[in-house]
């Protein structure tokens, strides 16, 4: 039993990611465990900053979001994920988390993955767990599965396991953020709240598509397709495999029952503005996540055009360029 004094203060900066080859669909919905393994690479624009401290006396967790007190039910979610925590720790000590979201939330830019990987590597510090990222993957994982990516920077593999308990469900970085120097460009049309969240749409896919088995066998080859791009730093190989597996998981959406479309005109009005930069020689590949916004792979030497064509694009509100970004990091930074 750890010590019941209250915890040290930790904030930790966590950064979004965005899933080359996408994570679609739960084997174990408590325990988060993917029905396929996936792919990201970490971006540096968009992040999460976390403050937890665990305190004596407090009789119920307290969240501040966005320096507001959080709803009963965003507070319950936190609650619920300390718990584990808690219980990994032989703790039974309250907490008070602060959160600053630079992201737009539920909008398809993976604030949950951000959210969560910070909450996580912060609690566990805070109340003195001595883990390594690999089990800080694994924690992360039970609050938001991106979020077991984004404990590590650049390209990250997110391996599916076969256990049930979820022992061999985990994360590693398969390549650093220097590794490769391409860009990312964050195509915003909307940030108003989906229809549809990711945990619903997975949830309704996976259990009504005709389509999902086979997008699950696909998965498996794209991820392979990928490694070997990456390892091969082939810009061109990459963006083909990336830019079909995100139709393919976007397709099995329309075979769900109901069915339902995270799309918007505008997206589709990106995808063709894409396309047709390919068809001028100018290499550029999109990815699309469970929501409207786009985003666009590109090479340094090429952003500014690219930019320039997608920001003329009707329905399109802001563009923000990434590069690869890091994993998470312990800053004395105050919130």
């Amino acid at each position: 039993m750890l010590d019941q004094r209250s915890s040290n203060i930790i904030t930790v900066k966590a950064h979004t990611n965005i899933a080359l080859i996408k994570y679609w669909g739960k084997r174990n919905e408590s325990l988060f465990l993917p029905m396929n393994s996936s792919l990201s690479l970490t971006l540096d624009q968009f992040y999460t900053m976390t403050t937890v401290q665990f305190c004596k006396g407090l009789n119920e967790d307290v969240f501040i979001f966005n320096k507001a007190i959080a709803g009963e039910a965003e507070t319950k979610k936190v609650s619920k994920f300390l718990n584990r925590i808690r219980k990994m720790a032989g703790s039974e000590l309250h907490a008070i988390v602060k959160s600053i979201n630079k992201v737009p939330t539920a909008a398809g830019f993976a604030s949950s993955a951000s959210g969560y990987a910070a909450l996580a590597a912060a609690a566990a510090k805070a109340i003195g767990l001595d883990v390594n990222q690999t089990v800080l993957s694994q924690i992360a994982r039970q609050g938001s599965g991106s979020a077991s990516r984004s404990i590590f920077g650049g390209f990250v593999e997110w391996k599916k396991g076969l256990k049930d308990d979820g022992s061999d469900c985990y994360s590693l970085q398969i390549a650093g953020e220097q590794y490769w120097d391409i860009r990312i460009l964050s195509v915003l049309l909307t940030t108003e709240e989906k229809l549809v969240s990711s945990r619903e749409g997975m949830k309704r896919t996976v259990e009504t598509s005709p389509f999902y088995q086979e997008w699950v066998l696909e998965a498996e080859k794209d991820l392979q397709e990928a490694k070997t791009a990456i390892k091969e730093r082939n810009f061109e190989r990459l963006g083909r495999v990336a830019e079909a597996n995100a139709l393919k998981m976007h397709a099995t959406t329309l075979g769900a029952n109901p069915p339902f479309l995270y799309w918007q005109p505008g997206t589709l009005a990106v995808v063709n503005q894409v396309q047709r930069l390919r068809n001028t020689g100018i290499p550029a590949y999109f990815t699309i996540d469970a929501g409207p916004n786009v985003k666009v792979l590109c090479l340094p030497e090429n952003e500014q055009v690219i930019k320039e064509k997608l920001l003329s694009v009707p329905g399109v509100r802001d563009i923000l360029v990434c590069h690869p970004g890091p994993g998470v990091t312990y800053t004395s930074d105050s919130i």
